[in-house]
């Protein structure tokens, strides 16, 4: 009882004196991907209301579990935090023999953005929608290759796609979807499917085309590219979000206090001006709201996996 009490008293002190040094954020993706870049935005922001340094620390490899291990295993005292996107739920349904579960090592600390998936194909290409897509790649099998991140929501969706339209387009993955976007533009690869962000200045360019968006409505950016579920795909809504964790058994208070950090870092004018120039926008909300999102998307995720039949030993 006295050590509950020694604790309850000491959690909102720690609270006040929280951060005395550098927060390191290990971003679990290659550098220059859509993830790495929203982290880097972020965590300049969260560093001027923390008033400490927030540093962040490229580990990919093994589809961001390698990255999402090393947080885990940090010391839960707040000065190491994953920021991460879908991958965090995607991993358990993923990967069979994984030694942990993202899902119960972390503690959700805020849902930090949301951004629009978008699919592109090359120019050369004859198609302009995905059911051209579909139709082009039976009359063709076997000649489209389709590139991802290694253990990203984008490569399970693009399975998933093949799988339920019966295609046979080659699987090639990658340490990160920036290298798949190199081979796109060299014509290695034909298919890719990713933020609007990453992808909306190479298709404004001519460099790639737009044939989908993943979201419920249009983007603004992309008014003359249509939804999945205007595609013929009823009920289809996906997208790309990022967060932040910190390692299980963090204090609450600590937890809280990044939580409104963050918060009021996503709410300025200026974090919402830079945001939008990266494709995406802030996701402010409280601790629970977070943790009910997730809860609501690893089964979502998992049966995506079970249709995509994307396993990994």
């Amino acid at each position: 009882m006295l050590v509950l009490m020694a604790s309850a008293v000491a959690s909102p002190a720690l609270a006040q004196q929280y951060p005395v040094r550098p927060i390191k954020m290990i971003a679990p993706l290659t550098a220059g991907s859509p993830v790495d870049v929203v982290a880097r935005l972020f965590a300049q922001h969260l560093a001027l209301q923390l008033k400490q340094n927030v540093v962040v620390e490229n580990r990919p490899g093994a589809g961001t579990t390698i990255g999402m291990k090393a947080a885990a295993l940090a010391e839960p005292d707040g000065y190491t935090l994953l920021f991460q996107s879908s991958s965090l739920v995607v991993a358990p349904a993923m990967y069979k023999n994984l030694d942990y579960d993202p899902t119960k090592v972390f503690t959700p600390v805020a849902n930090v953005a949301w951004g629009s998936w978008v699919t592109v194909v090359s120019p050369s290409l004859p198609v302009r929608s995905p059911k051209e897509l579909i139709a082009h790649a039976k009359a063709h099998p076997g000649t489209l290759n389709f590139g991802y991140g290694q253990g990203t929501a984008p490569q399970l969706v693009g399975e998933w796609f093949n799988k339920t339209n019966g295609l046979q387009i080659a699987s090639v993955p990658y340490r990160g979807g920036m290298q798949a976007i190199t081979d796109m533009l060299g014509g290695t690869i034909q298919l890719n499917i990713g933020t609007t962000a990453t992808l909306l200045p190479l298709i404004r360019e001519g460099k790639l085309r737009a044939i989908a968006q993943w979201g419920r409505t249009r983007e603004a950016d992309l008014p003359d590219v249509p939804t999945m579920i205007e595609s013929g795909f009823p009920g289809l809504s996906l997208g790309f979000w990022v967060g932040l964790w910190a390692p299980a058994g963090t204090p609450p208070a600590i937890v809280n206090a990044l939580n409104t950090a963050a918060n009021t870092a996503l709410g300025t004018p200026e974090t919402k001006e830079a945001m939008a120039r990266l494709g995406v926008a802030p996701s402010i909300g409280s601790v629970k709201d977070f943790a009910d999102f997730i809860a609501d998307e690893a089964p979502k995720w998992a049966d995506i996996v079970k249709v995509a039949s994307v396993q990994v030993e």
